[in-house]
């Protein structure tokens, strides 16, 4: 019997035939933490009586949450995390660099890795055929000092998507049109394995949208093939040697098949305050946003920016809503810059934030008031996520975000392409 991309790259790094459902121990290629999780990750690793990190250059350290820190809390929290680093030979992410999972795919994942990070969103690194997951800080101290952690290996669901994409429809439509069907808990410890014609064509920014938000569904790993793709992706990054084909097998055992059709799909909205309320954006045509956030790891990739830049040029948004722009990285940022996306936005009434997670948390730079909502192309929307209980979230395409910072309510970008 064939394997799955989850049993073969488990396999591979705990040197036994994984099967789903066995327990092994697998070696760990990648470790980070980030400012909100980092804190405690370090007191339980310092707790643990380990001095050393099992290998530095494979260590992390990311201030990408609350960059730069807004409250002494949280600047003493960096010091701490800084004073880690030092100490060990960690890798030091500054605040401003940009946000960890965005800079994991672009400087660190390959093929074949496993990757382990204390933030539930580590699983985006799954687009470059990593097995990356999120794990507890317990957890994650234990492979930073050990450079090996335990997995139960997941069941798979395969998910196949043919035909073309619509014209205003994105990867993000896909991945919560998805969510919406299967629910948000619908893939609890399962690995979402991508496949089909219109994955095999869907460009990594795309895949990493997709990989990142496979836990709103509740699911361990999303994977896709290291392909052609994946390939061009690395080479472009000056990383061409660390690239490896993998794929399934033929004759891959797989717990449930899902199958969609792209040409079906059209702009989706999750709607306050779960991922899996969705809702196509022609229904929701005419509900009033206060604020509008594009960026995230979810959205503030440089294809992201071109898309919204796209919608917005020679436009202002509306006097009623506030428009918050967020690049993912530093390497985003200058690209955007030399694009001039930057002066697009700036033109068209955004306020631009610096490279970092911003308000998709709630930490700072952009909490919305009582009442309001705000429009963000982030990847969770559960109340009181961007720092108000009494506010409401909406997530959506860069397109979908773009039209409606300009109507000053939820538009269909179709409209304005």
């Amino acid at each position: 019997m064939g394997k799955t991309l989850a049993e073969k790259i488990l396999s591979q790094k705990s040197g036994t035939d994984a099967r789903a459902g066995q327990m092994v121990i697998a070696s760990v290629d990648l470790v980070y933490v980030q400012d909100t999780t980092g804190p405690l990750t370090i007191r339980q690793w310092e707790a643990s009586g380990l001095e050393r990190v099992a290998d530095p250059s494979r260590t992390i350290v990311f201030i990408d949450h609350a960059a730069p820190s807004p409250r002494r809390e949280l600047s003493n929290d960096h010091i701490f995390m800084r004073a880690f680093a030092q100490k060990t030979g960690a890798i030091l992410s500054e605040a401003g660099e940009g946000i960890s999972h965005q800079i994991v795919a672009e400087t660190y994942a390959k093929p074949g890795d496993v990757i382990v990070g204390a933030d539930s969103h580590t699983c985006t690194g799954g687009a470059l055929g990593a097995f990356a997951t999120g794990m507890g800080s317990s957890d994650v101290a234990i492979a930073t000092a050990l450079g090996k952690t335990w997995f139960r290996v997941p069941e798979t669901y395969k998910v196949v998507v043919n035909g073309h994409f619509s014209k205003g429809v994105y990867p993000k439509d896909l991945i919560l049109h998805l969510i919406g069907a299967i629910g948000a808990d619908g893939a609890t410890y399962k690995a979402l394995e991508f496949s089909g014609d219109a994955i095999a064509q869907m460009e990594m920014e795309g895949r990493l949208t997709i990989a990142n938000m496979a836990v709103e569904a509740g699911a361990k790993v999303g994977l896709f093939p290291a392909d052609d793709i994946a390939r061009r992706y690395l080479e472009a990054q000056g990383r061409s040697h660390g690239f490896q084909p993998l794929q399934p097998d033929d004759d891959a055992l797989y717990e449930r098949v899902i199958e969609i059709d792209a040409s079906t799909l059209e702009p989706t909205i999750a709607k306050p305050h779960t991922v899996d309320n969705i809702a196509a954006t022609r229904e929701l045509k005419g509900t009033k946003i206060d604020q509008v956030f594009i960026g995230t790891c979810t959205g503030g990739r440089i294809e992201d920016l071109a898309v919204a830049a796209a919608i917005l040029h020679g436009r202002r948004r509306h006097p009623s809503t506030r428009l918050l722009v967020a690049p993912a990285s530093k390497s985003v940022l200058m690209e955007a810059l030399m694009a001039g996306y930057i002066e697009t936005f700036v033109e068209a009434g955004a306020i631009i934030l610096p490279p970092g997670c911003a308000a998709c948390i709630g930490v700072h730079q952009g909490i919305p008031g009582d009442g309001e909502a705000c429009l963000s192309t982030a990847n969770r929307n559960f109340q009181g996520r961007m720092g108000n209980p009494q506010a409401f979230i909406y997530l959506a395409s860069p397109a979908t975000a773009a039209a409606s910072a300009i109507i000053g309510e939820i538009a269909d970008p179709r409209d304005m392409l």
